[in-house]
């Protein structure tokens, strides 16, 4: 139903409203509030400090003054007294308020505390004389736009849940109610808004939480059911010389390699399309993985295809393939933007021929002119590079090839279950031995000098160093030094015997290929960069990863970046310069110093930074979430997880009648991926 016919709307307003997304009064009801102010614990006046908010339940007890200190400024003080003492409540151009209250008049106010020359001033109070509405409730704070403010969208969701609350339909089934005891719709709504107190808000939101998780979950599962029904896939033979390559391999692949690999040529050998994740930290080997998927897809008489989100790490993973593959005769190529136009025709007329049996390179592969013989096995390294569609157009380029995607981002299962829903997913959480701990020191400014010397230490010793900092220019509103900044200063004066490189997100790809190039050559000794280097770049004799202002950077991130060093056989450091004393940024530190293990150090980045930083979802298809949040609701979502599982076990199509609701609410959820559900 249209939202201007609710009272207090009106064509204007449901134009406002409309910049917020709220379209419907369904929309309006669920306009979750962002924060709520509990203006129900009354104070006295002589239990005022200043700079409090604070509700208080008072008598005035005199006549209003009014001080024009400037022109358009008016200031407006009605003095009031309770049993404890005296105060002035203050407004700032509002003389209206005058005429609505007399000497002897009780009202309840709710406002800010400031105290000056020991007078005691409550600063523009709401207040009233009954207490029903603005004072002594929990009052929700909302997301506002343009001219809207807090008062006007309270009385707005006010009004609707008076008129439309009793019409919200409850698409949970009763018998899910019943066994997870939980809220009504129509109190969970109510409270959410309005809680009548702290716990009636909790269940309010345990409700509400936990049905968008469970809607979200089924939708993911309906997708990847149908994936599994729908897409007859290629079914590879058993391959016996997989394993002779393994044997051949010159070190042994880890138990967590073998199971992962175990995982896929299972996938590879049925007849339905395979779609896997493999997740592994930063160095656990997930390349060799796709190479023995792309080795059994060549014996099997098919190409394979390999997405990189850079071309440098695009030629990284060519040059790993074709070493491995060198003394077989499997034919190997890279398309990258950089090629000339001749060298890409040549490719593009091979790969159509068959010639080509793996093609490496950057999305560039996916373009309308890329066209495969015969392509069996599609790969995406670094996924969360890509969104869906682009994942969707490379499997797009054969019939149903199998789907493999790879990520150093290790994320805790239950989250990857939902950012990755319509996967399965394996797991490389293992490190090949030998390789040695990076030592990991944070320190403060003040001893930069030492980090220096040591970095100088190091480098005449035959190493290499990364230094990296956040921004790529100066900046006014933060006391960060810049890329640009750090580059000019540490090359002209602290490294000026050495060679210094600058690498940077704004530089053209070409450009940036050019300096990492160098600096892989050892022609450089130091670079200098912002976080383009987190994903992929590997330089064995680059051993120390100095972190200018580290506070600034998600610990996955961190822990990303460190993983640049560590690759060769010399002793790698990673030294992390913490811009800030806060207690919080201290205890990220700590955790990167005492771990290494990247799956501990998400999850503590999810505790510690909480929603929306850690990973967007918009690049992952999936529908905005207007109240669960995917890191601090992880009980839920797991429990969200179990109950979709038990649904689909005995309705796999939601076609009993008690899940009919939840059925068309999915479908609404998911109207942008309709085609991928199992309903059509």
């Amino acid at each position: 139903m249209n939202i201007q016919y609710v009272k207090g709307v009106g064509p204007k307003r449901a134009k406002q409203l409309k910049k917020i997304n709220v379209h419907t009064i369904e929309d309006l009801l669920y306009y979750i509030p962002r924060e709520y102010e509990d203006r129900t614990k009354f104070k006295s006046i002589s239990q005022c400090i200043n700079g409090e908010r604070i509700s208080l339940n008072v008598q005035i007890s005199g006549y209003p003054s009014k001080l024009k200190p400037r022109k358009n400024l008016t200031i407006l003080k009605i003095p009031v007294m309770d049993h404890s003492g005296k105060a002035q409540l203050v407004w700032f151009n509002q003389d209206y308020i005058a005429s609505k209250l007399s000497i002897g008049d009780r009202i309840v106010v709710h406002g800010k505390v400031s105290i000056f020359n020991r007078e005691i001033q409550i600063m523009n109070p709401v207040f009233e004389k009954d207490g029903k509405e603005k004072v002594g409730k929990i009052i929700p704070i909302y997301p506002l736009t343009g001219n809207l403010t807090n008062n006007e969208m309270v009385r707005i969701i006010r009004n609707a849940i008076r008129e439309y609350g009793g019409n919200i339909k409850e698409r949970l089934p009763g018998y899910l109610r019943e066994e997870l005891n939980l809220m009504s719709i129509k109190d969970s709504i109510e409270n959410i808004h309005f809680p009548k107190d702290r716990n009636h808000y909790i269940e309010a939101r345990r409700r509400l939480v936990f049905e968008e998780l469970l809607t979200l979950q089924l939708g993911l599962f309906l997708i990847k059911n149908k994936t599994k029904e729908v897409n007859q896939g290629i079914q590879f033979p058993h391959i016996s010389e997989v394993d002779d390559f393994i044997q051949d391999l010159p070190f042994e692949l880890t138990n967590a390699q073998k199971r992962a690999f175990k995982e896929i040529e299972k996938d590879m050998e049925k007849d339905l399309q395979m779609n896997r994740l493999v997740q592994g930290d930063v160095g656990s080997g997930k390349t060799v993985i796709a190479i023995l998927a792309m080795f059994k897809a060549w014996k099997s008489g098919y190409q394979s295809v390999m997405m990189a989100p850079t071309e440098i790490l695009a030629q990284q993973h060519y040059d790993s393939i074709s070493n491995f593959y060198e003394k077989l005769d499997i034919k190997s190529e890279l398309l990258v933007g950089s090629l000339s136009n001749k060298k890409k025709e040549e490719i593009l007329d091979s790969l159509k021929k068959g010639e080509i049996d793996v093609l490496v390179g950057t999305h560039a592969i996916i373009q309308d002119k890329v066209e495969f013989n015969k392509l069996g096995l599609a790969i995406t390294d670094e996924q969360h590079r890509f969104g869906v569609k682009q994942r969707a157009s490379l499997s797009q380029k054969g019939e149903n090839p199998d789907v493999l995607v790879m990520t150093a981002t290790p994320i805790p299962r239950t989250l990857a279950l939902i950012l990755y829903g319509d996967l399965d997913i394996s797991i490389i959480d293992e490190l090949p031995p030998g390789r040695k701990e990076i030592e990991t020191y944070a320190v403060g400014f003040n001893i930069i000098d030492r980090v220096h010397n040591f970095v100088k230490k190091q480098i005449l010793e035959g190493r290499q160093a990364y230094i990296v900092c956040p921004l790529i220019e100066e900046s006014d509103t933060l006391n960060v030094k810049s890329a640009e900044e750090l580059y000019d200063s540490l090359k002209d004066d602290v490294y000026k015997d050495f060679n210094v490189g600058l690498l940077h997100g704004k530089m053209k790809p070409g450009e940036k290929d050019y300096i990492m190039e160098k600096f892989a050559r050892k022609e450089m000794d130091i670079l200098i960069s912002t976080t383009v280097i987190e994903v992929g770049v590997n330089v064995p004799n680059a051993n120390i990863m100095v972190i200018y202002n580290a506070e600034r950077f998600g610990l996955a991130q961190l822990h990303q970046l460190r993983g640049r060093v560590g690759r060769g056989e010399h002793q790698s450091y990673c030294i992390l310069i913490n811009g800030s004393n806060s207690k919080i940024s201290r205890e990220r530190m700590r955790i990167l110093q005492k771990s290494t293990d990247g799956f501990y150090i998400s999850e503590k980045d999810l505790e510690l930074r909480g929603p929306g930083e850690f990973f967007g979802t918009r690049q992952h298809g999936l529908p905005d979430l207007k109240i669960a949040n995917l890191f601090t609701d992880m009980e839920i979502l797991q429990l969200a997880q179990r109950k979709a599982k038990e649904i689909l076990d005995k309705d796999a199509y939601l076609l009993d009648e008690k899940h009919s609701l939840l059925r068309q609410n999915i479908i609404y959820l998911f109207k942008d991926r309709i085609k991928d559900l199992i309903f059509n």
